[in-house]
């Protein structure tokens, strides 16, 4: 390919076929581990450096307990339960909630104390302040009843108290989260999150942290995905906060 390559770049009548160059006859004879040809011999020898493999993406889907890593930290580990709520019921509670909360845009301050706006709407409910991207969400213990309901809903699901609520409202398909764990100190060690969904399905993603010397590199990490539909509750137990964002 690269002598067409040169010829075609070449225009007029001396434009002809160079003479094949005479080839030396070279005598090779096989060692073990290595070939001779004349003078040069070439040792053949394993990779030092290992190719890594980016994981598989896995998809959860299927309702029940789904065990996602263990490890030193213990286990990480997620109940999901599609369906939790009834169609109609999940629709009314929808409509009651997305008009009757006091939805705001909350700003949030970066590592150098610049500002930004989230890109999502928020309101919080518990008796203690809430910080996070260092910015504080105020006490609120004014529970609005519907929420108090599906509070203690969830705590007969899975016998676990809870005193929090942070709701998060994506208006489309550009609102979001950034990657993130709920490990604040307020929470207490390996908290238990329970995340309930209502609206459009929207894709729950977790990534694995990475070990030290991957110097907060993410490339060859485990990502899990579930896809949260109308109604749908998702509990995360174990370690996830501390092994998982």
């Amino acid at each position: 390919m690269g002598d067409k390559r040169q010829r075609a770049r070449v225009q007029g009548s001396w434009a002809k076929p160079l003479p094949k160059p005479v080839r030396p006859t070279v005598h090779v004879e096989q060692k073990s581990g290595s070939w001779k040809a004349g003078p040069v011999t070439y040792e053949f020898s394993q990779p030092t450096d290992l190719i890594r493999a980016i994981p598989v993406e896995k998809v959860i889907e299927d309702a029940g307990v789904h065990e996602i890593s263990q490890g030193p930290t213990g286990v990480s580990r997620l109940r999901l339960l599609p369906g939790f709520l009834p169609l109609e019921q999940a629709d009314w509670m929808f409509s009651k909630l997305l008009a009757e909360l006091p939805w705001s845009q909350k700003t949030n301050y970066g590592m150098k104390g610049e500002s930004y706006d989230e890109p999502r709407l928020t309101c919080w409910y518990g008796e203690l302040p809430y910080t996070y991207s260092h910015s504080t969400m105020q006490p609120n213990p004014q529970w609005h009843p519907i929420l108090l309901n599906l509070r203690q809903a969830i705590e007969r699901e899975i016998s676990h108290p809870f005193n929090s609520l942070l709701c998060n409202l994506y208006r489309d398909g550009k609102d979001s989260i950034a990657w993130h764990s709920d490990n604040e100190a307020s929470l207490g060690p390996n908290p238990t999150i329970a995340s309930f969904s209502l609206g459009d399905t929207r894709v729950f993603c977790l990534r694995k942290k990475p070990p030290p010397e991957e110097n907060g590199d993410y490339t060859y990490t485990e990502n899990v995905k579930i896809p949260l539909s109308h109604g749908t509750l998702l509990i995360m137990e174990g370690c996830i906060q501390d092994d998982w964002q």
